[in-house]
């Protein structure tokens, strides 16, 4: 595993953009970042972290030769590796925020951000950053139910040891598309949706409350989720957030 350390940089994405324009990127090359200043999340959101208290690092995969149809298993494979990565160190109340938070008893402890390189109708490369709140145990009050390692389990982690397990399994999940093992992806990432069935109020893009429940992932990516009166309504990343 190749893994180049930063002391201070905007984004870890950012820089490995910058770096595959330049040069060709061994596979799996990890650039991990001791203080991330922009840190960047979802639609242009920002990701504050604390300097040397948690895990702000992406992770570059070549070829992986995904029909861009297809990008919502990547999506998949990426979260349910740092699922289970987590899930190793027996954090509490684990689930999947769509499209890919990483929750802990309904508090924010991961975020994941994808950013893919597109050749013709197929994924080809992509850059997977990823911010996880580790040893950090106050945060801005601007920043609504977060939380860390630290705060769940009450351990102190190893930075350099916990970014290994993550990357293993990010590398163990990318190989399943390799395989074509999309059932499999999708099958263990509803399992672990967050409210996936149960009755929910949200607020859309107009902030229109409604009642409904998720009960799927379309195959273009978005949200299904059954409204009151049973029908199905799809939406995409800001179009829906809980009430």
């Amino acid at each position: 595993m190749k893994i180049i350390k930063l002391n201070a940089i905007d984004s870890t994405n950012s820089f490995l953009k910058e770096l595959a324009q330049s040069t060709a990127i061994e596979n799996g090359t990890v650039v991990v970042a001791k203080e991330q200043k922009k840190g960047r999340g979802q639609q242009e959101n920002s990701w504050v972290s604390e300097p040397l208290k948690n895990l702000t690092f992406s992770v570059y995969f070549c070829n992986i030769d995904l029909n861009i149809n297809h990008h919502k298993f990547l999506n998949f494979a990426v979260s349910l590796a740092v699922f289970e990565a987590l899930s190793m160190h027996k954090v509490k109340d684990l689930s999947i925020k769509w499209p890919n938070d990483i929750l802990s008893a309904n508090k924010k402890i991961c975020g994941i951000l994808i950013e893919n390189i597109i050749k013709g109708k197929k994924i080809n490369n992509s850059i997977i950053g990823i911010g996880l709140n580790v040893n950090q145990q106050n945060f801005p009050t601007s920043l609504k139910n977060v939380t860390s390692l630290r705060n769940t389990t009450n351990k102190l982690y190893d930075l350099d040891a916990l970014l290994i397990e993550v990357v293993d399994k990010i590398k163990e999940k990318i190989k399943l598309i390799s395989l074509k093992k999309f059932t499999n992806l999708e099958t263990d990432y509803l399992n672990v949706l967050y409210k996936k069935n149960i009755p929910t109020m949200f607020k859309d893009s107009e902030d229109v409350l409604f009642m409904g429940k998720i009960i799927g992932i379309s195959s273009l990516g978005n949200l299904q989720i059954e409204l009151e009166d049973e029908n199905v309504k799809e939406f995409g990343i800001k179009e829906v957030s809980l009430a």
